[in-house]
């Protein structure tokens, strides 16, 4: 390549750009300058750099040894060095009778999309199994995949479907002997796990609505392109699985151009990985793409943020980047915490792929690999600071960023109930509890899915749309979704509608207390204190439960944020709010879950009492602030008698109301929810006598 090809000029000494080793074999020593002295907080791009311009190269070149470059780095970065590009030795584990894998496989494996896992309610031994996570941009899953995922739950998982946070599947309780029989009708039925987990880009989202639009239908091509331009080329996955045969879609050409491009120094040439490396990412990577006002995605959350920016005519002219967002972080870890992205600036169209795949490579080669706690690309921003981090980012990308569009106000979009999709087709939306299919839900989705040939896609609050349902269809499929259980939104618990919880206990290892197992009777403690506060059924709050605090359902977004710390123990967070735009912080630790009421009740009331008008409560949170609501709580002595209210919309005397209330404490309900199921209950029975 000629020397004046990609060049370039770089005026600021201080920003002079150091390449990365790329580590090219298993000999070469890993010498990150950046991540010694991201440790200790100093600038990396010191003033006596020389010369004062730069030449991208065509292959990343090796440092010379120094003192920085003994800099320790992780175990997980030695296993990717010596895996071969991610074969060795999962390879070999998977042939053993063992029911398990080792370490080194175990952390390969997740790069395949599969976790490692084993029951924790069983005392006297572990029963080893595995969880596979699929990659779906956007949530579509065509009909042919939803129901092999159907079956393959019931013939090799544990009979249940789980939906996630990012728009994916899970599938739970594979053994080991079953591992490739799984993966590879997945891969034969038009799915993958391919990238799902490990250190690189993970599941792409984009909101999941099928509306026939142009800026909608424009977020979701991009973030098919993103997902494509970012998945890995090395062949290990379907190597692994299929025996090398490869299952691929032609890829836009787009796509190709910009992974190929190396004008700006980012690929290694002749490499099996020309993006990632032999090393991929310092640590797991997420991308979301959504529109103005459309935040189903949790925008803030994301490693990238892309929002589509189009004009008065509505075509897509360009795109918002935002940067440096995630959940993750690590109790009494002061150090660790989450984030929010912040802007980065505007790209045209025709710029997106090559401006993601400038922001990935200065993550690849600045992000720490010694400590994987802070190997987010949040914490080099945070190290940085967003301006330092737009200029490397900008020689990357070859040209300056422009300023960000101005946007209108963020809002969350659930996508439940039935709407029109654009083109005289409809889709429905439908609440499942934590996204997990099972039972006569599961039976029934599967039933209505495969008679009506249907697709759909999966929500990243853990719900599901049923895609291109003809008006004809409407009221079948109403009657049928219903007597299984899975109602319209009006009939169901607004806490309920965008509650999210993680898997937690039994099989995530991380976990420190229940979340999904127990985040049902939470929602109901929490709407029996509501009515005991006298808020009315109709309002609700954002509640959101971790098992741990890795943050899997973004619980530090919420307006309730419920943290595991301890064995049937929470700590507390607020301050989110419903439109997913402000970080929670930390409220309460080590509340013991017996003893949640004594903070929710003085909470709920002073809400109730001092709001005001339409206050949600994370603004109620916020604007009283932390210290006059702990004063509350410690000063509370019970709800005054003269607070609770009868909901006339449901019971027009006293006496009604205190009957059905003593038959809902027979079954550990409020009278509300109660009355609720009665209607419901009458309402489908209804509906299915006047079908037939």
């Amino acid at each position: 390549m000629s020397a004046s090809i990609g060049a370039v000029v770089v005026k600021d000494p201080s920003l002079h750009l150091k390449p990365f080793t790329g580590f090219r074999n298993n000999t070469t020593p890993y010498s990150s300058t950046y991540s010694l002295l991201l440790d200790k907080r100093i600038n990396p791009f010191t003033s006596s750099a020389s010369p004062a311009s730069i030449r991208a190269v065509s292959t990343p070149v090796k440092k010379e040894a120094s003192a920085a470059a003994e800099t320790k780095r992780s175990k997980v970065e030695i296993f990717k060095e010596q895996s071969n590009y991610i074969r060795y030795p999962l390879n070999e584990e998977l042939l053993t009778d063992a029911p398990n894998i080792n370490e080194a496989a175990t952390q390969l494996i997740k790069f395949h999309g599969s976790y490692q896992q084993y029951d924790r309610d069983e005392r006297g031994g572990r029963s080893y199994s595995f969880m596979l996570r699929t990659k779906n941009p956007c949530g579509k899953v065509p009909n042919q995949l939803y129901l092999a995922m159907d079956d393959l739950a019931d013939q090799f998982g544990i009979g249940t479907l789980r939906l996630t946070t990012r728009q994916t599947f899970q599938l739970h309780g594979v053994i080991k002997k079953n591992l490739k029989t799984v993966m590879s009708t997945i891969i034969k039925n038009m799915g993958s796990t391919l990238g799902a987990c490990g250190d690189l880009n993970r599941n792409v989202l984009a909101p999941a609505a099928p509306y026939v639009r142009k800026d909608y239908l424009f977020a979701q091509e991009t973030a098919d392109n993103i997902a494509a331009l970012l998945t890995p080329q090395s062949g290990f996955y379907y190597d692994m699985w299929v025996d090398g045969e490869q299952f691929m879609t032609a890829e836009p050409p787009e796509v190709v151009k910009a992974r190929n491009d190396n004008s700006h120094g980012t690929n290694f040439p002749d490499s099996a990985e020309p993006i990632y490396g032999t090393q991929f990412l310092p640590r797991k990577f997420k991308i979301a793409v959504t529109v103005p006002t459309d935040n189903s995605v949790d925008l803030f959350t994301n490693d990238i943020g892309v929002v589509v920016v189009t004009d008065d005519k509505g075509d897509p002219q360009g795109f918002n980047i935002y940067v440096g967002g995630g959940m993750g972080r690590t109790h009494r870890v002061e150090t660790t915490f989450p984030r929010l992205a912040e802007p980065l600036g505007y790209v045209p169209k025709e710029d997106i792929l090559y401006a993601v795949k400038a922001i990935v490579v200065t993550q690849r080669e600045n992000g720490r690999r010694d400590d994987r706690r802070y190997s987010r690309m949040k914490y080099l921003i945070d190290s940085w600071g967003i301006e330092k981090f737009r200029s490397v980012v900008e020689q990357y990308y070859g040209k300056k960023f422009e300023s960000p569009q101005k946007l209108p106000e963020w809002e969350f979009k659930s996508y439940l109930g039935w709407d029109e999709q654009g083109d005289g087709r409809l889709f429905c939306g439908l609440h499942v509890d934590s996204g997990r299919v099972k039972g006569v839900a599961k039976k029934t989705l599967r039933e209505v899915i495969e008679k009506y040939n249907l697709n759909v896609r999966i929500t990243p609050n853990q719900n599901i749309v049923l895609c291109d349902i003809r008006p004809s269809w409407k009221r079948p499929i109403t009657v049928a979704l219903a007597q299984s259980g899975l109602l319209p939104p009006t009939y169901v618990d607004p806490l309920n509608i965008t509650a999210m919880a993680c898997p937690a206990l039994p099989l995530c290892p991380l976990a420190i207390t229940e979340a999904e197992r127990g985040i049902p009777d939470l929602l109901k403690r929490v709407r029996s204190v509501f009515e005991k506060v006298g808020l009315p059924y109709n309002e609700s709050i954002v509640v959101r439960v971790t098992g741990c605090p890795n943050g899997c359902a973004r619980p530090y977004m919420a307006e309730l944020g419920l943290v595991g710390d301890g064995p049937n123990s929470y700590q507390i967070w607020l301050g989110g709010t419903p439109a997913q735009t402000s970080l929670a912080r930390t409220f309460m630790n080590k509340v013991k879950i017996q003893d949640l009421e004594k903070v929710f009740e003085p909470l709920f009331y002073s809400w109730r009492l001092k709001r005001k008008s339409k206050e949600s409560f994370g603004d109620f949170t916020n604007r009283v602030g932390f210290e006059k609501l702990e004063e509350i709580v410690g000063k509370w002595e019970g709800v005054p008698k003269s607070s609770s209210r009868y909901y006339l919309k449901l019971f027009t005397d006293k006496e009604t109301y205190e009957a059905v209330d003593a038959l809902a404490r027979v079954e550990n309900k409020s009278a509300h929810q109660l009355a609720i199921e009665v209607i419901r209950n009458y309402a489908a029975s209804q509906q299915n006598g006047k079908s037939q």
